[in-house]
This record gives C-alpha cells, sequence and structure tokens, in this order.
C-alpha cells in the first residue's frame, strides 16, 4: 500500500550514524554524530532533565535508514512544547478541562449488560480516585447522552493542569487526547496507572465490540500505533518526576 503524502512528509533520510544524550544549551539534549540535534522549528532540542534527554535520544538511535517521526511520539511532544508549549500554556490547561467536560469514563454504556458491567467495574474506581486526588466529583450519564460535568469539576481539572510544567503539560494533554479521558490521562501522569493499561481501559468497548464481531486488519494497524505511542508515556513522566 502506498504511503500518504502526509506520511511521506514525516519521513527524511538519516543522516547521522550516532544518536547520544549529552548537554546542550538550555539543558539536556540529542546529540548527532555529536552535533545538536534542532526542533522542527529550528530550535535547540532540549530537555529539563537528563533522563528525557535519554528518552529523546533512543528514538533517535532506533531509526533505520529513513527518519520517520510517526514512530517518534516523545520527540513529537518535545518539539511541539519547545515550539510553541510555554506560549499556550494556559490553553493546554483549558484543553485538559475540556476532555474533563466530556470524559470517557463518564459515559458508560447502558446496554449490553456485559459491556455496561465490564465499564463499571473497571472505570468507577478510576472515577472515584480522580474524585478524591482533586477534590472535585465527576457525573455520569448515559453513553447517548451529554452531561455538563459541575464547573467546579472542570475548574479542579485546570488548576491541576494549569500547575504542571510545560513538558508535563504537553504530556497530560497528549494522553487526553489518546485516551479520551482527563481522568487516565491525569492518573498516568501522576503514576497512579501504567500508560498501557490506561490506554486499554479507554478502549473497554472497542474490545468488546471486536470480541463480538472481529476487528479488521486497518483497525488493528491503527490500535497497535496508539498503544506503541502510549508506552512512550510511563518514560516521559518519569523522566519529569
Amino acid at each position: 500500500m502506498a504511503r500518504s503524502d502526509a506520511d511521506k512528509l514525516m519521513r527524511v533520510r538519516r543522516f547521522y550514524r550516532e544518536a547520544a544524550s549529552g548537554p546542550v544549551a538550555g539543558g539536556h539534549g540529542v546529540l548527532l554524530d555529536g552535533k545538536t540535534a534542532k526542533t522542527a522549528g529550528g530550535a535547540v532540542l532540549a530537555a529539563p532533565t537528563p533522563e528525557l534527554a535519554v528518552v529523546l535520544a533512543a528514538e533517535w538511535a532506533a531509526q533505520d535508514e529513513s527518519i520517520d517521526f510517526t514512530a517518534m511520539p516523545a520527540t513529537r511532544l518535545a518539539f511541539t512544547v519547545i515550539d510553541r508549549g510555554v506560549a499556550v500554556h494556559a490553553d493546554l490547561a483549558r484543553e485538559a478541562a475540556r476532555y474533563a467536560g466530556s470524559d470517557t469514563l463518564c459515559y458508560p454504556a447502558e446496554r449490553p449488560r456485559a459491556l455496561a458491567e465490564r465499564q463499571a467495574a473497571l472505570w468507577t474506581p478510576w472515577r472515584d480516585w480522580a474524585n478524591e486526588t482533586f477534590d472535585i466529583r465527576f457525573e455520569t450519564a448515559g453513553a447517548a447522552l451529554h452531561h455538563v460535568q459541575p464547573p467546579e469539576t472542570l475548574a479542579g481539572v485546570e488548576a491541576a493542569a494549569a500547575a504542571l510544567d510545560p513538558f508535563s503539560l504537553a504530556g497530560l494533554v497528549f494522553a487526553c487526547g489518546l485516551y479520551g479521558s482527563a481522568i487516565l490521562a491525569l492518573a498516568v501522569q501522576r503514576r497512579a496507572l501504567n500508560a498501557v493499561e490506561a490506554f486499554e481501559l479507554s478502549r473497554i468497548e472497542e474490545v468488546f465490540q471486536a470480541e463480538q464481531w472481529g476487528l479488521d486488519a486497518e483497525a488493528e494497524a491503527r490500535t497497535e500505533a496508539h498503544r506503541a505511542e502510549a508506552a512512550m508515556l510511563d518514560p516521559w513522566f518519569a523522566a519529569l518526576a
């Protein structure tokens, strides 16, 4: 199958032999044959901790003859933080609150019964965790209904997000989008939940439907790509702790 134009644009020929982490202007970064790597915007690819620089360098070292940025989620996320993250910090915090307003874990299925019971058993503990951790109240509604969360709940999520450093906040919002859930994203950011386990929790209905009807190859490939992105989040947040 031919790659899309967008996919081709995310690939460039590998132009270095070795990738390693090391000191750079502004922090800790990636050295490509000893030269400082740059972001898409031309800034120094600098991480706030040496541990995160190691995570980034590992992605560069893992590339083959072509650099596939679609397979480098940590690098892409770092690019975003460095090139625009600080300037949009408040916007990103509000984005986390918007995900809380339509959180996947607050829209459990009502039927079939087996799916409803599975979601209740696996989602309720994490809604309770969020309520207790942030002293807020997430409310649930039927899967087909829109429900407005209490203003204080959205404000609590926004405040928790805004208090994070730029790299942690970017990781949080990335996780929100991946899971469709601010609750799961906050649990992963706080290292209360494994990132891949959170991904599986976010797709309970998808798994249930696949059990009934099967999963096609395209959907499986998409799921694997998203699972790999989720796997990046644990080392990302651990490196920032």
